[in-house]
């Protein structure tokens, strides 16, 4: 009988926390239901938080709902917004309640991590004037804000962690991993021409314990316009990896034929890695052994 009483006023605030539906119920009628967090671990305020209805979201938090609540992941709906990209929200958050941006999901994030992320400059530049994070704070991955910004191309949010929040360029991952090469990942070429031409990061500076230029990342996902970025950026054509493995076997062992005929075309030559593996043995896809098979009629 209990779980019938709560489905009326329930369905209603989680499905419609905007308030633009005639589903909307008075939130005085849901005060009980108001700190509840929903089969998704949702509460109505996070939901609210999702859109920019100021007046809902103030009547929530008016009758009691707790802006501090943590979904599932460890988001409170400060940092659902931050992810919106609403800072009006933002502000009446932090208004309402001082410490609120003071949070990490699960796996450490923060909003500002959240929010460099998804490209909100308005919610970063008001965070930095009225937080208080760490700069170059790390998640569980070690990944710092404004990799978070490179990685996702939002060079202007890049900008202004550099001169607001004095992030270092060329912090390092848990991996061991730069903004660089995890923008070579991500074949952002404005972020790596920003990095290099603008920051002076060494376009040829290693990864992890293997010790992997960003020519290698890049090779390997296949990104053939970010292989030809970095080598007129100076990337080395020759480097080798710390198991001897050139971009080359990057590209064919991740099946890449266009960026196996690129380099090839660069001029790179196939030779043994440490273990005495051609690039050529680990082609499996017939594209990229049709790649090898041209580039032999060709010399």
């Amino acid at each position: 009988m209990e779980k019938q009483c709560c489905k009326i006023p329930w369905i209603p605030v989680h499905l419609d926390p905007g308030g633009t539906s005639g589903l909307f119920l008075p939130v005085s009628r849901v005060i009980p239901l108001i700190r509840v967090l929903d089969f998704l671990s949702r509460t109505p305020l996070m939901m609210a938080c999702t859109r920019k209805n100021l007046e809902v979201i103030r009547s929530l938090v008016e009758h009691g709902a707790n802006p501090l609540l943590r979904n599932k992941d460890g988001w409170n709906c400060f940092h659902i917004a931050s992810r919106e990209g609403h800072p009006e929200v933002l502000r009446y958050l932090l208004d309402v309640s001082p410490g609120i941006w003071d949070t990490e999901s699960t796996i450490r994030r923060t909003p500002l991590h959240t929010a460099a992320m998804h490209g909100c400059s308005r919610v970063v530049e008001l965070l930095l004037e009225r937080c208080h994070y760490r700069p170059d704070s790390r998640d569980k991955c070690g990944v710092t804000p404004f990799m978070d910004a490179i990685q996702n191309g939002h060079l202007d949010i890049a900008r202004m962690l550099l001169e607001k929040h004095q992030a270092c360029p060329t912090a390092m991952d848990a991996l061991g991993a730069q903004a660089l090469h995890r923008a070579a990942v991500t074949a952002q070429d404005g972020s790596i021409q920003f990095l290099v031409s603008e920051l002076g990061v060494d376009v040829n500076g290693r990864a992890t314990s293997l010790r992997i230029p960003a020519l290698h990342y890049a090779a390997k996902e296949g990104h053939g316009h970010t292989i030809l970025t970095l080598l007129s950026l100076g990337a080395d054509l020759q480097a080798q990896d710390g198991k001897s493995r050139s971009a080359l076997h990057a590209a064919v062992a991740g099946q890449q034929a266009e960026a196996t005929r690129i380099l090839l075309r660069a001029g790179l030559r196939d030779a043994p890695d440490g273990s005495g593996t051609l690039a050529q043995q680990l082609a499996r896809k017939p594209e990229v052994i049709q790649v090898f098979q041209e580039s032999q009629v060709t010399t």
